[in-house]
């Protein structure tokens, strides 16, 4: 147990930033118990990193960063990496919920297909670490209500013409759902309602001009 020197007019107990409390009486702290419990997310999330290298096979470039579940550790990991705006062009971070690998070809994902926000070069600078980050607190804080089920995960491209920023669904066919994501994304993202944003299925993507199933 920790102390401090004591006071000559000694205070009535006060919280800390830390969850404990100081007596007053001898300056004794006592450690709430609130301290040490942390508060679990409804599922367990994995973070990875991806670094084009063309020598290398595209998953040999894909690495596993971090598993979290609660929002401690969560706040843990995001601290820890750097911002989105200060990675090299060709890096992506990718979030998704744990069991599910940020590929086309997982069995969760190959019937799916993606929110898609697409930025300028000069929203790197503006907008891209706050559009990721609210991204991210919409997935681990179960944002989209009964429909979050349908969330797989969300990716983060850098890249020279233009970052990009989407949110994988697991059912392209599932339009309620869609929908439902597609326009509380928006919303919490703050963009304008004259803007709008596509939702392409994952098939779409890989043809040479895709077209959007959904727009919001």
């Amino acid at each position: 147990m920790a102390t401090a020197e004591p006071e000559n007019n000694p205070s009535p107990s006060l919280p800390r930033e830390d969850g404990t409390e100081e007596t007053g009486e001898i300056g004794q702290e006592i450690v709430s118990p609130e301290a040490y419990i942390k508060h679990p997310l409804q599922n367990r999330w994995s973070l990875w990193f991806l670094k084009i290298d063309k020598s290398k096979t595209w998953q040999a470039n894909l690495r596993l960063i971090s598993k979290f579940d609660t929002v401690e550790d969560f706040w843990a990991v995001y601290n820890h990496i750097q911002l989105s705006s200060n990675l090299m062009s060709g890096c992506d971070y990718s979030l998704f919920k744990d069991g599910i690998e940020p590929m086309w070809e997982d069995e969760r994902n190959k019937h799916g297909g993606r929110w898609l926000i697409t930025l300028n070069r000069q929203q790197r600078r503006l907008d891209l670490d706050r559009f990721w980050l609210e991204t991210l607190l919409c997935l681990v804080g179960e944002a989209f209500d009964d429909y979050s089920d349908e969330v797989c995960g969300a990716v983060v491209n850098i890249r020279t013409k233009g970052d990009k920023i989407a949110v994988w669904t697991g059912n392209y066919e599932n339009r309620n759902a869609i929908t439902h994501i597609g326009r509380v994304y928006k919303e919490r993202l703050g963009l304008p309602l004259k803007m709008t944003i596509g939702y392409q299925s994952h098939f779409d993507t890989a043809q040479p001009t895709p077209k959007n199933k959904f727009v919001v």
